[in-house]
C-alpha cells in the first residue's frame, strides 16, 4: 500500500520511550509519530485502542534449511512462523540447507529457492568452514551481512566445524570485511569427555543431556574466541549463550573494548532444566536448556547489558528426527521450533521479573537490528525507517495448542504453555501480513542485501 495511511494507539513504544499517538505511514516508510490528539481527518486510521505497537522484530537466528531440506521448515512456512510472532525481518542462517551457504554460488541458489515466499523481510548470513576464507570477500560483497561458524560439529556434514587453525585464518579475513563472525561456541573436549563418563547413564533423562554438554564447553570455546578476536580484532557474536559461567570472561572482554556481542534465547530464559521431564526430546536443543539458578544468571546479564539480545534459534525437524517415541536425548535432533511463540514467552517470564516492553524491543528489534547492519531502516518506530509494525495486546492470554503453530511441523516445549501476551497484527513496510490468525495471500518479504 503505497498511499499515506496510520495506526493509532495509546501505548507506542518508540527509543524515547512509550507514547500516545498515532504513527503515520506513506510508502512503506514511517513519516512520523503524530500526537494522538491531532486530527488526520484526511488519512485512513487504524486505532487499536490501549493495544501498543511495537517495532517489528528482528531475529538474527533462524533456520529455515531452504533449499534442500525444506521438508524440515521452508521460507513460506517459516516466515508465516515469523509474521505470526511478531517478526518482520529474519536472518537465515547458512546451515541445514543444501549446499550450505558458504560460496557465492550457493548463496545464488538460496536466493532463487526462496524467491517469492518470503511474508516477511530477510537476509542471509554466509558460513565460516575449512577451506573457504577465499570466499569471505565475495560472500560480503554479494550481500550476505556476516559470517557463522561451529567449534563442534555443527550436525551436518555440509557444514564443517572449524578448529582454532581454521579460526587463525578465517577471522582475518572476515575483519577485513567489517561484518561479524558469528559462533556456536562449545568445543569438543569437554563434551567428549563428559560424554565418555555417562556411556551408561539413562539417556531419557534430561540430567543425562544437560551433563553431556558442560558449560565447561562453552567457557573455554568463548575464551578462545576472546583470545583471537583480540589479536584479529575481528568482530564476534557469540550466538545462544546458555552458561551464566561465561559471562564473567565476556565482561572482561568488553571492558577491554573488544568487539563482542552476545545473544541468549528464549528457551533458556524461559524453561529450566528441573522441568524437563523423561523422554521429552521436544526440549532438546545445544548448548542445553540449563538449571534455574543459571537462568537467573542470563536475566541479570540481560538486565545489566552483558547480554545484548534474545534470539529464537528457530531450528524444527520432522518429528521422526526428534525420536519422541524412544525419548532418546542422546540421539534426537537438537533444536526448537519457536518463532511464533518466542515474543509471548519472553514477556511471560520477563513482566514477572520487573522488566517493560521497551526492554523487550531493544532486546529484540533494535539490537538485532544493529547486529546484522540494518539499524538505518529496521528495529525501531521512528521518521524514516521501514513501516514494520507489531501490534501487540500485553495482557492477553492463551494457551499454545499444536494446531496454531504456522511452522512445517508441531513438535515444540512450548505446547500447553499459558501464555500472556499475544500477537494482534503485524506490518511489513506499512502492509498487513498477518491479522487474527489469517495470513496475507500474498508473500511481500524481500530480501535485504544492500
Amino acid at each position: 500500500m503505497d498511499s499515506i495511511h496510520a495506526v493509532r494507539s495509546t501505548r507506542i513504544v518508540t527509543p524515547s520511550g512509550t507514547q500516545p499517538g498515532t504513527v503515520v505511514i506513506s510508502g512503506g516508510k514511517i513519516v512520523g509519530v503524530a500526537p494522538l490528539a491531532e486530527s488526520l481527518d484526511s488519512i485512513p486510521v487504524t486505532d487499536v485502542g490501549d493495544q501498543m505497537i511495537l517495532p517489528g522484530l528482528v531475529d538474527v537466528h533462524s533456520h529455515l534449511n531452504e533449499p534442500g531440506r525444506t521438508e524440515w521448515e521452508g521460507f513460506e512456512t517459516g516466515t508465516k512462523a515469523a509474521a505470526a510472532g511478531g517478526f518482520t525481518t529474519i536472518m537465515d542462517m547458512p546451515l541445514n540447507c543444501i549446499p550450505s551457504t558458504t560460496t557465492v554460488a550457493a548463496l545464488e541458489e538460496k536466493r532463487a529457492a526462496v524467491s517469492g515466499k518470503a511474508s516477511v523481510d530477510y537476509a542471509f548470513w554466509g558460513g565460516a568452514v575449512p577451506g573457504n576464507s577465499t570466499e569471505i570477500t565475495a560472500l560480503a560483497k554479494a550481500g550476505v551481512k556476516g559470517f557463522k561458524c561451529f567449534l563442534v560439529p555443527s550436525g551436518t556434514e555440509e557444514f564443517s566445524m572449524v578448529e582454532p587453525q581454521h579460526l587463525c585464518e578465517l577471522m582475518p579475513a572476515v575483519a577485513d570485511t567489517g561484518l561479524p563472525l558469528l559462533a556456536h561456541a562449545e568445543l569438543s573436549g569437554p563434551i567428549d569427555d563428559a560424554t565418555c563418563r555417562l556411556c551408561n547413564a539413562n539417556w531419557r533423562e534430561y540430567d543425562t543431556y544437560m551433563r553431556s554438554r558442560p558449560e565447561q564447553a562453552e567457557t573455554e570455546a568463548i575464551r578462545l574466541l576472546i583470545d583471537l578476536a583480540r589479536h584479529s580484532n575481528c568482530r564476534v557474536h557469540i550466538v545462544h549463550l546458555s552458561a551464566g559461567s561465561a559471562l564473567s570472561d565476556l565482561e572482561m572482554a568488553r571492558s577491554q573494548a573488544l568487539p563482542l556481542t552476545v545473544e541468549t534465547c528464549p528457551h533458556y530464559l524461559y524453561f529450566s532444566a528441573e522441568c524437563i521431564p523423561a523422554g521429552r526430546t521436544e526440549f532438546k536443543c545445544a548448548p542445553p536448556i540449563r538449571e534455574g539458578i543459571n537462568q537467573a544468571l542470563l536475566w541479570e546479564a540481560l538486565r545489566s547489558g552483558s547480554i545484548d539480545m534474545i534470539a529464537t534459534d528457530h531450528s524444527p525437524c520432522p518429528p521422526a528426527m526428534k525420536c519422541r517415541e524412544a525419548g532418546d536425548f542422546r540421539a534426537a535432533w537438537g533444536g526448537i521450533i519457536s518463532l511464533s511463540v518466542s515474543l509471548p514467552a519472553i514477556w511471560t517470564a520477563a513482566r514477572e521479573r520487573g522488566f517493560h516492553i521497551t526492554d523487550l524491543v531493544r532486546w529484540m528489534s533494535e539490537q538485532p537490528a544493529a547486529l546484522a547492519g540494518l539499524s538505518s531502516r529496521k528495529g525501531k518506530i521512528a521518521a524514516g525507517h521501514d513501516a514494520d509494525l507489531v501490534i501487540f495486546d500485553p495482557d492477553a492470554t492463551f494457551e499454545v495448542a499444536a494446531d496454531g503453530l504456522p511452522s512445517r511441523h508441531k513438535l515444540s516445549p512450548y505446547i500447553g504453555e499459558r501464555l500472556t501476551g499475544q500477537v494482534v497484527m503485524t506490518v511489513v513496510r506499512g502492509q498487513t501480513v498477518y491479522h487474527d490468525g489469517q495470513f496475507r495471500s500474498e508473500p511481500i518479504g524481500r530480501e535485504l542485501c544492500y
